[in-house]
């Protein structure tokens, strides 16, 4: 079987990808800072604790462990912060992946997955993001990750047998349906994630961060996929990968979109909790509409999302919030 690196193994999309790998046998080696993740979410192989900013340590442990395949997921992703703070983000998202790209060149790793995002689009007339639109983003955090695509597609044109798949996420929620592993970081900005913290007490009141987007209910609206999908759709880009030996970029999202207002909505019909929502001023960097059109990825493998249902997607991410499991990992940090 083959041995793959999951760097960001230990955070809320890598450790769900790290699970599912383990279940189907891949020999999985994670690669996590633990600046957001948790050790206790890695739940399969092993476990190396360093920075992509250390060439030596990232290049023993691809060297040590043989590595055939790089799952590419440790970054910053707060949007509003990432327009206060635009060096972080390209230090940590930009920077940081052109080491890991360089060492994986310098030690004949063929096949890489980067975590991408739906952010890369910017703001789009239909609000349809299709992979071949001209790509605009509106923030750092956008512009930091389109950089690392440009770097792994000069890379793949220019080294012999080195391909990648990126995959551009939308907006990812809820949690291991086996309620093992699921979002845990502190300073999350995730919708329904902030609301499930209030439907259990966490948080006294949420907030909807713009009312006057030219959409039905003026609030934003977004494409929410299952983080059990995402993981699921990162196996079939690596089978992909080791099949067809091309590179590609897929979306990774369910094509319909729900408003803020109507997620809100939901998230206080599925938990049967009240809480304050009250209305705030627009955030930086937030589009109004930004829906996936998820066609490739389902014509050119063999991804079939199996959670494909808002109230199911917010059902897990409130049986995480509440569960005995979280409250163990923020007790022992």
């Amino acid at each position: 079987m083959k041995n793959v690196l999951v760097t960001g193994g230990a955070g809320y999309i890598g450790s769900h990808v790290v699970k599912l790998l383990g279940e189907q046998g891949y020999n999985v080696v994670t690669y996590d800072n633990l600046s957001t993740g948790f050790r206790n979410a890695v739940l399969y192989g092993e476990f190396i604790e360093g920075d992509l900013s250390n060439h030596k340590l990232l290049d023993d442990t691809i060297k040590n462990f043989n590595i055939d395949a790089v799952m590419h997921f440790a970054g910053s992703i707060v949007v509003p912060e990432s327009v206060e703070n635009p060096i972080k983000y390209y230090k940590n998202n930009t920077e940081n992946s052109l080491n890991l790209i360089n060492i994986c060149v310098k030690n004949n790793v063929k096949n890489f997955i980067f975590s991408s995002t739906a952010a890369v689009y910017g703001v789009l007339e239909q609000g349809e993001a299709k992979e071949d639109l001209d790509l605009r983003p509106i923030n750092p955090y956008g512009q930091s990750k389109l950089m690392t695509e440009l770097m792994l597609k000069d890379t793949s044109e220019a080294v012999d047998n080195f391909n990648y798949v990126a995959l551009r996420y939308f907006n990812v929620s809820g949690a291991d349906p086996d309620g093992k592993i699921g979002q845990a970081f502190l300073g999350a900005t995730h919708l329904i994630k902030v609301n499930c913290e209030a439907a259990v007490g966490k948080r006294e009141k949420t907030y909807i961060f713009g009312t006057d987007y030219p959409t039905e209910d003026g609030t934003c609206i977004r494409d929410y996929i299952h983080v059990s999908d995402l993981a699921a759709a990162h196996l079939s880009a690596l089978e992909f990968l080791f099949e067809k030996k091309e590179s590609q970029v897929f979306n990774c999202g369910y094509g319909e979109g729900f408003s803020v207002k109507e997620v809100v909505t939901a998230v206080k019909q599925v938990t049967k909790k009240d809480f304050i929502v009250e209305e705030a001023g627009r955030r930086a960097g937030d589009p109004p509409i930004l829906v996936s059109n998820a066609e490739k990825i389902r014509l050119n493998t063999n991804w079939k999302p199996q959670y494909n249902d808002l109230n199911f997607i917010i059902k897990t991410a409130f049986e995480w919030e509440g569960g005995a499991v979280l409250k163990s990992w923020l007790e022992n940090e």
